[in-house]
């Protein structure tokens, strides 16, 4: 059973200090604080005149509530820009229950995870190196996570729920974990629900058993949201059974209405609700309030643990301190390969392992089963391989002693994987030669560490380029753009692969092609709503950027 709310729970607390300075301004210093030398005549008049010492007293507490109420419009409309709500049963309560709940404005500077600054254009670059180095116009767009006033109504009911719990296990890599992770606090509000937090599933492919408390900031995640959602450490006792229904079957696309049809019913019953399998389950096109939701989880509430930020943070500024760096996504691993159904580049010898281990997984192969090795790589379902990554690199203009982060997990091939690469661009680095000896130890067997760490480097780079899509590739996608359109290109594998085959093409004529291919690419705002079904954590503008 619910427990019975208590009823001061619907009014705020006010400091006694508010009254004192409510107070202090005229005309109420006067009546508070009259000059010593007449006290006895202010005592005598109001005391001889019982009527108007209760006017006196019924005028003061009257303008005390006035100036409470006030005080309150003013606080609520200043803080958020958002259309009002015209509705005529607004009252003092409802305004106090509201104030209880809202949390400070949304900024960059308020727990968002934030990049190190990019380098200036200053010192003996070429035109073309300055060229590669430009940051894009981000057009004054900057976060503006401004919910609406039904929204923030209504947090205060669901912000305090202690009826109704869901349990969310998240599988997959780290970023596959976040977006998951996302979608569970967006579900939890839409149900209404209190959210345990999230379960990680043991990663079998790469052996990892972290906890979420072990990869993301817990007391951070729960502090930023408690406006939106109440989150919990633990189911409580009271709602432990001995069987409990794992929902595993949720479609594609899913809808807020769909979910309350689906779910609201048992969980008003049983008070628990446990989901598993969320990938990409919830629909991309939501309610602007929960779009910025998903924003507020992903670029504000879900930050990295202490320890890993503070060693993301170390390598990146061994990076940083170079000049300025490009990251590089290359997705050159085993399963990468399996799954893509492509060939590696390294010779037979490599393409022979791979397909022993294709066919022996033959549902790791990912779509078109029916395309060729050829008519895959030239439909841009393929990563560049290192050899293809150095051509397009030297294509975009970038300088030779430009400095490279490659992000990502062992290559498949080792050191032979990354030569093409390594020649061309001498100041080649993974995390791995930047840590200094010890520092890594701790987190070689934690893939989900790692990938955090090649997530900050990346963050903070002044240029950021995704060979195969991608989890991490969009997750970085929308993150650079929420902290200020750092350079970002997606290559145009489809269009640009005929040219790495005709070798007819003078290295001038390439490079042309190259830049006017991937001129409208480099991270400049592009809205959302461009496109359907876009996720607004890849493309924040414009439900959760706005022109300043």
């Amino acid at each position: 059973m619910a427990r019975t709310r208590n009823s001061k729970s619907s009014f705020i607390s006010l400091n006694p200090s508010f009254f004192t300075h409510l107070l202090s301004l005229p005309p109420f210093y006067s009546l508070h604080y009259s000059p010593r030398k007449n006290s006895r005549t202010t005592q005598t008049n109001l005391s001889s005149s019982p009527f108007l010492s209760l006017c006196f007293i019924s005028l003061l507490v009257s303008l005390t509530f006035f100036g409470i109420l006030l005080s309150a419009f003013t606080t609520l409309f200043q803080n958020y820009v958002s259309c009002p709500d015209t509705s005529s049963s607004s009252s003092s309560l409802f305004i106090a229950s509201v104030l209880a709940v809202q949390d400070e404005p949304i900024t960059l500077s308020t727990g968002a995870m934030a990049p190190l600054p990019a380098h200036g254009i200053v010192g003996n670059f070429s035109e073309e190196e300055k060229e590669f180095w430009k940051q894009p116009d981000n057009k004054g767009y900057m976060p503006c996570l401004d919910f609406s006033l039904k929204y923030r109504k209504a947090s205060a009911k669901i912000s305090k729920e202690k009826r109704k719990f869901l349990v969310v296990v998240v599988s997959g890599g780290l970023n596959q974990q976040r977006n998951q992770i996302v979608d569970a606090v967006v579900i939890a509000r839409i149900l209404e629900a209190a959210l345990v937090v999230p379960v990680l599933q043991v990663n079998h492919i790469w052996g990892d058993d972290s906890e979420f408390s072990d990869i993301f900031d817990v007391e951070h995640f729960k502090k930023t949201l408690k406006a939106d959602v109440r989150i919990v450490a633990s189911l409580p006792s009271t709602h432990f059974v001995s069987k409990q229904t794992i929902n595993r079957e949720l479609p594609f696309h899913v809808s807020p209405l769909w979910l309350r049809a689906r779910f609201l019913k048992q969980l008003n019953e049983e008070g628990l609700l446990i989901l598993k399998g969320l990938d990409s389950k919830l629909s991309k096109n939501l309610p602007p309030d929960l779009q910025k939701l998903k924003c507020k989880v992903a670029f504000h509430a879900l930050r990295f643990a202490a320890p890993i930020r503070e060693l993301g943070y170390q390598i990146a500024r061994r990076m940083w301190i170079e000049g300025p760096y490009v990251a590089i996504h290359l997705r050159l691993e085993k399963d990468v390969w399996i799954r893509t159904g492509c060939l590696t580049g390294l010779g037979m010898q490599y393409d022979r392992i791979i397909r022993r281990e294709r066919a022996s997984h033959p549902e790791y192969l990912t779509g078109k089963l029916n395309m060729t090795h050829a008519q895959r790589r030239l439909a841009g379902m393929c990563p560049l391989n290192a050899s293809e990554m150095a051509r397009f690199l030297k294509g975009l203009g970038a300088p030779s002693h430009a400095h490279i982060y490659v992000a990502g997990g062992e290559p498949f091939g080792g050191t032979q994987a990354m030569q093409p690469l390594q020649k061309e661009f001498p100041n080649l680095v993974t995390k791995h030669t930047l840590a200094l000896n010890g520092e890594l130890t701790p987190y070689l067997e934690k893939s989900s560490t790692l990938a955090a760490i090649d997530y900050i480097v990346s963050l903070s780079s002044d240029v950021f380029i995704n060979s195969h899509g991608g989890n991490m590739g969009r997750a970085l996608e929308g993150h650079r753009a929420y902290v200020g359109h750092r350079k970002y290109i997606k290559p145009n594998k489809r269009m640009m692969l005929p040219c790495f085959e005709d070798s007819s093409i003078p290295e001038r004529e390439f490079k042309r092609i190259m830049k006017k291919l991937h001129s409208k690419s480099h991270g400049q705002p592009e809205p959302r709503t461009n496109k359907i079904d876009r996720d607004v954590i890849a493309y924040p503008v414009p439900e959760c950027m706005c022109k300043q």
